[in-house]
């Protein structure tokens, strides 16, 4: 047997720290490291990020960008049905962030204007991981809200270790008509986005995902610019009762545990039956897996079967975990969907899998890990917009309220602030 089948509620309550520490601990070393590198960049711009990226990648370079003529040669080289199905998703993408767009607005009380202007940002960075995987559904997840919320500029940095670079990466970067492309990675990456170097100007926000040297990067340089979060390795949590399919039920569990070592795959259920069935079912489906090791490594140290009383219990169970994918496969999942607090991305019904969302399905992937789905939320346009209130006073609307300035000014000790409001009392 591979997954754990957890019954008693202290080895529940023992799972869940667990889940706490994988998604909290051991950062420590890591952190100096990405220190080092970020003052390096900050200090030696792209002599640095050419030096660390030979030595991380592999790669003698002399020149950080790739150009447009070198992105349509390498989108060139994928296959046309992958293309056709990038997109689809592009396609699917935009129209359901579209929707997300937020309007400027005000109001008014007599000549008093009072509001809310909407803003893009005007540069933004986008770091697409390399390696061991290549993802070009990663450019269109952050690239496309950017371009719905109207971003001036887009830069993308794709590390391309090996000189290794992937035609369907490229593929979706022209697609999208990105020309700021940069063959860099890893924490001198963020760095370079974060500080501006000579060749790379400076973001004011960085979203995309990255292994753990570009998510501690991501988090020392927030404050210089703006992120999206801090991703951790992804998870997937599934409520099912007894009337739910034991295959659909492994086969999404183990779509999260092929990711990596440290993905996190749960079940929660009231049916020992299913429980039962699923443990089985699971392990024939993992003997079959391409990247064996890896699921079975995530499924040992970060899966479980938790057995609760009842429905309620379960979903307790999940709005405390605060997984970044839920799914529901119960007889009427509709049914629950009031009681869920806490999840970045909510999959209904037995035909919703949680790689349509992945891929296809419109709604952003990009979500909120860890537990942090109880504050964050998934990417989307409002990511990439800013907001500035606006007031506009006549001298009517002015002197109304001045005694009421006046006041709080006073009882907090800020006599300059109510010298503004006198002034103009003396010039009425």
């Amino acid at each position: 047997m591979v997954m754990k089948i957890v019954k008693t509620s202290r080895e529940i309550r023992a799972f869940l720290l667990l889940l706490r520490k994988r998604a909290s601990g051991g950062t420590g070393r890591v952190e100096e490291t990405v220190k080092k590198i970020l003052a390096d960049v900050r200090k030696n711009g792209d002599e640095a990020v050419i030096r660390y990226t030979r030595k991380f990648d592999s790669l003698k370079i002399k020149g950080l960008r790739i150009r447009p003529a070198e992105i349509t040669r390498f989108a060139n080289k994928a296959e046309r049905k992958i293309v056709k199905s990038l997109e689809v998703s592009a396609k699917r993408i935009r129209t359901f962030h579209e929707l997300q767009k937020e309007e400027s607005w005000s109001f008014s009380e007599g000549d008093t204007i009072l509001g809310q202007i909407m803003r893009p940002l005007e540069r933004v960075g986008v770091y697409v991981p390399g390696g061991k995987a290549s993802y070009p559904s990663t450019v269109l997840m952050n690239v496309i809200p950017a371009q719905v919320a109207g971003v001036d500029e887009i830069t993308l940095c794709v590390p391309t270790p090996g000189n290794e670079v992937s035609p369907y990466v490229m593929a979706a970067i022209e697609m999208l008509g990105v020309k700021e492309v940069y063959r860099i990675g890893g924490a001198q990456a963020i760095g370079a986005m974060a500080y501006g170097t000579k060749t790379i100007k400076r973001v004011d926000k960085i979203v995309g995902p990255g292994n753990i040297y570009v998510a501690t990067a991501k988090k020392l340089v927030f404050g210089e610019v703006d992120i999206d979060m801090i991703a951790g390795p992804s998870e997937v949590l599934i409520i099912a009762d007894k009337t739910a399919d034991p295959s659909f039920i492994s086969a999404d569990l183990l779509s999260q545990a092929e990711h990596d070592e440290l993905a996190s795959s749960v079940l929660v259920t009231d049916s020992a039956a299913l429980a039962t069935q699923v443990q089985g079912d699971l392990n024939l489906q993992l003997s079959k897996l391409k990247r064996i090791a890896i699921a079975k490594k995530s499924i040992s140290a970060y899966g479980a079967i938790l057995l609760t009383e009842n429905m309620k219990e379960a979903v307790g169970l999940a709005n405390e975990i605060a997984p970044e994918h839920l799914e529901v496969m119960t007889a009427n999942p509709f049914a629950l969907l009031p009681l869920i607090r806490n999840a970045g991305a909510i999959f209904l019904g037995p035909w919703t899998p949680e790689p349509l969302g992945d891929y296809a399905a419109g709604p952003n992937h990009t979500l909120p890990t860890g537990g942090t789905a109880r504050f964050f939320s998934p990417l989307g346009v409002y990511d990439f917009m800013k907001r500035s209130s606006l007031l506009s006073f006549s001298k009517d609307g002015f002197r109304k309220l001045a005694k009421t300035v006046l006041a709080l000014s006073e009882i907090e000790g800020l006599s300059a602030h109510g010298n503004t409001i006198r002034v103009r009392y003396e010039k009425d």
